[in-house]
């Protein structure tokens, strides 16, 4: 496998030609891969009664892991962190997926279609743009947190329309961090390994996915 240095990251520039292909096709690569381990994390979950939340921690404790490994040169052990995550992930939302996947099949498959069609748009958008757009992370991020704090008001306070309205807001927050997070591959030269970017890209598939979900099948979740 080659290093993260002949790839390009590190260098300060963005890359080009057939350089850029390979940090592209090497980045998507490790996130197909992820994905395929959060579905393989639902499925081992299918009939285990664990409450989520563990996995949930597991899974954020696994992302520190990686950043730091990363940063560390521990590729390896960096890449292990991030199929270790999408697992617990996976396993995580697995009470969920099952419950669609019982009560209302096709609302996974609508979910699943058009996470698929909103993240190749807004993907493709970031990668394609020339510009350098990490000055709208810090927007993003307080727009995310804003929108965090409606949605345990929420919870608390009957809102009507809240969940379509939460999924709704939500859904343009993680579109502006899908295209920040393209925009960031295009610009790979400035980054020290592809990890923290494959991971950051799967993260926003897969709450793009749960947000989905949530709108199409009403915010109906597991009893």
């Amino acid at each position: 496998m080659p290093t993260y240095e002949q790839l390009g990251f590190g260098q300060g520039a963005a890359l080009t030609g057939d350089r850029a292909r390979t940090v592209f096709g090497h980045v998507m690569g490790l996130v197909a891969f992820a994905l395929g381990f959060a579905a393989l994390g639902a499925y081992i979950a299918r009939n285990d009664q664990t409450s989520g939340f563990i996995f949930f921690i597991a899974a954020f404790a696994c992302i520190f892991g990686l950043q730091a490994a990363a940063r560390r040169g521990h590729e390896q052990l960096a890449v292990g962190l991030l199929f270790g995550m999408a697992l617990l992930l996976g396993m995580a939302i697995s009470p969920i997926v099952v419950y669609y996947a019982k009560t209302n099949p096709g609302v996974v498959y609508e979910a699943a279609g058009t996470t698929a069609l909103f993240v190749g748009a807004l993907g493709s958008f970031g990668y394609s743009t020339r510009r350098d757009l990490s000055r709208y992370i810090k927007p993003l991020l307080i727009a995310f947190g804003v929108v965090f704090v409606f949605g345990l008001i929420a919870m608390f306070v009957a809102i009507p329309g809240s969940n379509t309205i939460y999924c709704a807001l939500m859904l343009l927050v993680f579109g502006g961090f899908t295209v920040f997070d393209f925009n960031r591959l295009a610009h790979s030269g400035q980054y020290y390994s592809a990890v923290p970017i494959a991971a950051a890209i799967f993260l926003d598939i897969f709450n793009v996915f749960l947000l989905l979900l949530s709108l199409f099948g009403g915010g109906r979740w597991p009893p």
